[in-house]
């Protein structure tokens, strides 16, 4: 299973990058072997092709944490059941589950810090624009 710690500190910087918007990341990573860091990154922005990408491509922890971000209990507990730890604790701390973040700030692990600030904002637009009814379709 693949994990973000993977990633060498300038793929995770670029990562960061991807999900503030900056889409020549998302190229950089494609054409360098990368492409689940782009995925990944669109999927937390609630792309469902991305997420599909991943689950269908070798990258299915990815898929799960990015279902995980949200919330969603049954990927919760898949990233447990399958002792995904660090990728379960960071999905805790998009969150913003207080023992999660707790756990980033004692270990000083900053850069996974400022990905995640970067994650719960996505959030809290996503919830602005879900709550939004001038957003909301009419069928």
């Amino acid at each position: 299973m693949h994990c973000l710690t993977d990633y060498d500190v300038k793929l995770l910087l670029g990562f960061h990058e991807s999900l503030k918007g900056n889409t020549k990341f998302d190229k950089i990573f494609i054409d360098n072997g990368f492409p689940e860091l782009a995925a990944l990154s669109a999927a937390i922005h609630s792309d469902t092709d991305a997420f599909y990408w991943l689950l269908n491509n070798g990258f299915p922890e990815f898929a799960v944490l990015s279902n995980a971000i949200d919330g969603e209990d049954h990927a919760i507990a898949w990233l447990e059941r399958y002792h995904l730890d660090f990728l379960s604790t960071f999905a805790a701390a998009c969150r913003k589950d207080v023992e999660a973040l707790k756990w980033f700030a004692e270990k000083d692990l900053k850069l996974f810090l400022m990905i995640i600030t970067t994650i719960q904002d996505i959030l809290k637009f996503q919830s602005w624009d879900a709550s939004d009814w001038h957003k909301l379709r009419r069928s």
